[in-house]
């Protein structure tokens, strides 16, 4: 029976060990990278961040692929616990100071859309770049050694990133499974997402 589910059009074939393994047996990592203010830095500041980003690419023997996601802020679980302070504090003055502080952010952000932005970097390798696996085979069996192999020359290339990207004044993290899950699961249903909204994932599958 054919899949009706928008998952049979996804590359993705699985999420294993904090890495994406495609369809066409390729892996790719994924790393959050902060952001910094490049318009508060001076001049020699900014000339500095240009230089280090120019050298950091320069650098690269390998393609990468940088993704900016927008999402509207969710505050719903800083305001439950805003509401949880306010029913069990026994100072009565600061019972008040919490409701007030908790209704003025209530209404300053209720009826506007702030944006978080978040920066992702994804970075690629494929079974075809391991010359020991190399043959006059069109394509290559992807066994578990083959896959741990191909695991470490990948987060080899994410820590060269990301050493590259704190010598431009940034910092990263790489992904872990759970983390990429609900990456993609969001990417799908932003409006559930956007409400702090986010589905049960089985312990066995976060590996």
């Amino acid at each position: 029976m054919e899949k009706s589910s928008s998952q049979q059009f996804l590359e993705i074939e699985q999420i294993k060990e904090g890495f994406l393994l495609l369809k066409n047996k390729s892996l790719r990592g994924v790393l959050m990278v902060s952001s910094l203010n490049f318009a508060l830095k001076s001049d020699d500041e900014q000339k500095a961040i240009i230089y280090q980003f120019q050298n950091f690419l320069n650098g690269l023997d390998f393609s990468i692929e940088i993704v900016l996601q927008s999402r509207i802020l969710n505050i719903t679980g800083y305001i439950d616990k805003l509401k949880e302070m306010e029913r069990f504090q026994d100072n009565e003055l600061m019972k008040i100071q919490t409701a007030e502080y908790r209704k003025f952010i209530t209404e300053l952000v209720g009826g506007r859309q702030i944006l978080s932005k978040i920066f992702f970097l994804t970075v690629p390798f494929t079974l075809v770049e391991i010359p020991q696996l190399t043959s006059k085979k069109k394509t290559v069996d992807f066994n578990e050694d083959q896959f741990q192999r191909s695991k470490s020359q990948l987060w080899q290339r994410m820590e060269f990133v990301a050493v590259g990207l704190r010598r431009c004044g940034l910092q990263c993290s790489p992904l872990n499974t759970l983390e990429l899950i609900e990456l993609f699961w969001s990417l799908h249903h932003p409006d559930e997402s956007e409400v702090g909204y986010y589905p049960d994932i089985p312990p066995e599958i976060i590996k």
